[in-house]
């Protein structure tokens, strides 16, 4: 026991000895990695899959970093991804349909990674990464056309001149489950002094989400006539949403074949994963005795 005490000791001396903290913000573009079908655009000769990831986008980080010796410490973590338009619906037959919709991440992340200096200027990290909060934010616009069956216009069966639509704007926020990621980078910095230094660095996530629930947070309908006056606004809103539109949806594994309930809807797993580079500043507090 006093030899285990006595390592003990001497192995906390000698990381202390040479303990440094720094931290480090940085901001990068990342593209998606394993990306997934995300939607479809449709036209009046076909139809084409729309692939994708969420993990797209500018994002922001702010980490801090404990090193127990030249080469070995441990790093925490906090980022922002504010993601990129993703296709999810785009539509365009001419005199029928017309819709746009896309989706982007809002999310908030965090780390936990060891971190390894190759040399005094290259390193490597990799650890967990999780997403703690935010959201995938839906914007959708949706224009349709009075017609029947057989795509005859029949605006005046409704008292409006021929040709009139209807133009939907609306936004849904889908939440996920608590995920559990990778990620992994590999830098270079820069030293400018003896506290502050510049990086660039090439840093992968691996993570995908599993969607738990969404809402509807902005609703409107106008209808519209051929010329492109407004002659009824707001025909459908949030508190009044048409056939088909649930203000809030829960996803779920298992639905039965007899479930009539349009706000439950089967679950799916959502790519964040991404491929990106970063750049940054690095400020070192002085270690206990030994500088670099």
């Amino acid at each position: 026991m006093k030899h285990l005490i006595i390592a003990c000791s001497a192995f906390l001396l000698t990381t202390m000895s040479y303990a440094q903290f720094q931290v480090s913000a940085s901001t990068g573009y990342s593209v998606g990695s394993a990306e997934m079908k995300l939607g479809e655009s449709i036209n009046s000769t076909g139809t084409e899959n729309e692939y994708g990831s969420y993990g797209e986008g500018v994002n922001f980080q702010l980490r801090g970093t404990y090193f127990f010796n030249d080469s070995f410490g441990a790093e925490v973590g906090v980022g922002y991804l504010n993601g990129s338009d993703q296709t999810i619906s785009n539509v365009y037959l001419p005199n029928y349909r017309e819709t746009d919709a896309v989706a982007r991440a809002r999310a908030y992340g965090a780390s936990a990674s060891i971190v390894y200096k190759f040399t005094n200027n290259i390193y490597g990290r990799f650890g967990a990464l999780i997403k703690v909060a935010g959201k995938t934010e839906a914007v959708v616009y949706d224009k349709n056309y009075y017609v029947d069956e057989q795509g005859t216009t029949v605006s005046q069966a409704f008292g409006l001149s021929d040709g009139a639509y209807s133009e939907t704007n609306y936004k849904e926020d889908y939440h996920g489950q608590f995920p559990l990621g990778f990620v992994g980078a590999l830098g270079y910095k820069y030293d400018l002094n003896s506290n502050f230094s510049l990086f660039a660095e090439a840093e992968y996530y691996g993570i995908s989400l599993k969607r738990k629930d969404s809402e509807i947070t902005e609703f409107n309908t106008d209808i519209v006539s051929a010329d492109g006056t407004v002659v009824m606004a707001g025909f459908y809103d949030i508190d009044n949403l048409p056939e088909g539109y649930n203000k809030n949806t829960t996803y779920v594994d298992n639905l039965d074949h007899a479930n009539t309930d349009s706000s439950k809807k089967l679950s799916q797993k959502v790519p964040y994963s991404s491929f990106g580079i970063n750049f940054g500043i690095t400020y070192r507090f002085n270690g206990s005795s030994k500088k670099q």
